[in-house]
């Protein structure tokens, strides 16, 4: 009897496993590579992000507690090791999106990842500057903050940003599908999803932050603030000939200088809002808003 269950259990897992590796179901959803090479690591893209977030906030982010004597220590030391793993990442993301590179590209890709991240880390400084401005963003605009050390330990739009500035600048190095992937673990851990195509200017913040989405080609101005659950997105996906929708178009709003956007408003399309206008809550903008505008849900 025993004998029997285990080889009708053997063959079920065997059926399984048959139609599981068919081909055409492996289509849409596997990967299979002809070439020996590393996958991106989600695992080694949070410590890249940990790294990231601990270079740029020195004394938040370490489990070592930084002071005047060993910041020079704590900073080297977590640049070399994210310029070493960014590199290795940077690797698998070329690999990934262009199979079938021969040895010699792949010695040539080393060499051009290891310029990518050195160059990468050159703007590190910059990147901070930046950050500091959505702190006080942050701070400014939220009477419920009592210090910056409070907006940066505690307030998610600062870990989002922190994935999306660093993903954005390496999107802008040229590197592949590893942007998307940091601004991703943003978005799961925050619940905030910017696309790292996305253009930000300085003293940017999000109150609260769950359910906002920032599409790829939405361009932010500066002193700008957005409250949970706005949504920038695609009013519509133009296809092309065969039906399929057509890639690389502008199609996220424009967000001019200090605007507000107050919770779980939706601004679709390539339309603009104009300078120091203010967006009430639930409301749902199709057109472009004239500068100094305020526009509110009646709620009658």
């Amino acid at each position: 009897m025993e004998i029997r269950k285990n080889k009708e259990r053997q063959k079920a897992l065997d059926e399984a496993v048959s139609k599981l590796t068919e081909q055409a179901g492996l289509e849409t959803v596997g990967f299979q590579s002809e070439t020996d090479f590393s996958m991106p690591s989600t695992k080694t893209l949070r410590r890249i992000v940990n790294l990231s977030r601990s270079v740029l906030f020195p004394g938040y982010y370490e489990e070592a507690p930084a002071n005047p004597y060993n910041i020079t220590y704590h900073i080297g030391v977590g640049v070399e090791e994210l310029h070493k793993l960014l590199v290795g990442q940077i690797v698998a993301g070329f690999n990934f999106t262009d199979e079938g590179l021969s040895e010699d590209e792949k010695v040539d890709l080393w060499d051009k990842a290891d310029a990518i991240a050195t160059d990468f880390v050159a703007k590190l400084p910059e990147l901070r500057a930046v950050l500091s401005t959505d702190v006080v963003a942050a701070y400014n605009g939220d009477p419920a903050a009592k210090s910056y050390g409070e907006v940066i330990f505690c307030y998610p739009v600062l870990k989002a940003l922190v994935n999306y500035r660093v993903a954005h600048e390496l999107l802008k190095l040229g590197v592949p599908l590893i942007p998307r992937i940091i601004t991703e673990l943003a978005h799961s851990e925050t619940g905030i999803d910017i696309h790292p195509g996305a253009v930000i200017g300085k003293y940017f913040t999000i109150d609260h932050g769950t359910g906002v989405v920032i599409g790829e080609t939405a361009v932010i101005g500066n002193n700008v603030k957005l409250y949970q659950g706005v949504t920038l997105g695609a009013k519509s996906f133009p296809l092309d000939e065969d039906g399929n929708p057509i890639k690389g178009i502008m199609r996220h709003p424009v967000i001019e200088d200090d605007v507000i956007v107050y919770s779980n408003a939706s601004i679709l399309g390539r339309v603009t809002i104009g300078r120091g206008s203010v967006i009430g809550g639930n409301v749902w903008i199709v057109n472009d808003v004239p500068p100094g505008s305020k526009v509110f849900h009646d709620g009658k």
